[in-house]
């Protein structure tokens, strides 16, 4: 049976971040025979568009609070059948909703491992890569924070096919 990732990441907010998402990042992990769990494809995209499409400001708030629990239970789930958690932590600081998905995985004991493949700096300070906490909980399940494609393929063999989940 393959074992099943979920990726954590802001990547679907935007055309370039899914390009990237789809066409580098997911098949790493295809290609190594395991299952992707993408977030992003776990909702309807025509459940996100009917929202979208109301006019009427009250209303639409009203669905998008209706939406976001429909949203955040499916990615729940999504974490609850995962094997483990593959992290993008690109950004200024990483994305809230990234970071809750990594403190959640790492709560149920699943490995969490990460890729900041961007330069700057966003860390707490001198001695932290990105926030602590998230750098921790990433740090304490075995996981790493990798810089490079290159490098993602040796990170997952070695913490998601390599070693017993």
């Amino acid at each position: 049976m393959k074992k099943k990732i979920y990726i954590a990441s802001p990547l679907g907010f935007s055309e370039a971040g899914r390009l990237f998402l789809y066409e580098r990042i997911l098949p790493v992990f295809e290609d190594a025979g395991l299952d992707v769990i993408d977030p992003w494809s776990l909702t309807p995209v025509s459940m996100i568009n009917s929202v979208l499409a109301i006019n009427e400001s009250t209303e639409r708030k009203n669905a998008w609070k209706d939406l976001n629990t429909v949203i955040a239970e499916n990615n729940k789930r999504g974490i609850d059948y995962c094997d483990g958690l593959f992290a993008v932590l690109d950004g200024v600081d990483v994305d809230s909703g990234t970071a809750s998905e990594i403190g959640y995985a790492a709560a149920l004991k699943k490995p969490v491992t990460a890729y900041r493949g961007d330069f700057r700096s966003a860390g707490d300070n001198e001695g932290s890569i990105v926030n602590l906490q998230v750098e921790y909980f990433i740090f304490s399940s075995g996981g790493r924070i990798i810089s490079s494609l290159k490098e993602m393929k040796e990170e997952i063999a070695r913490l998601f096919i390599s070693s017993a989940l």
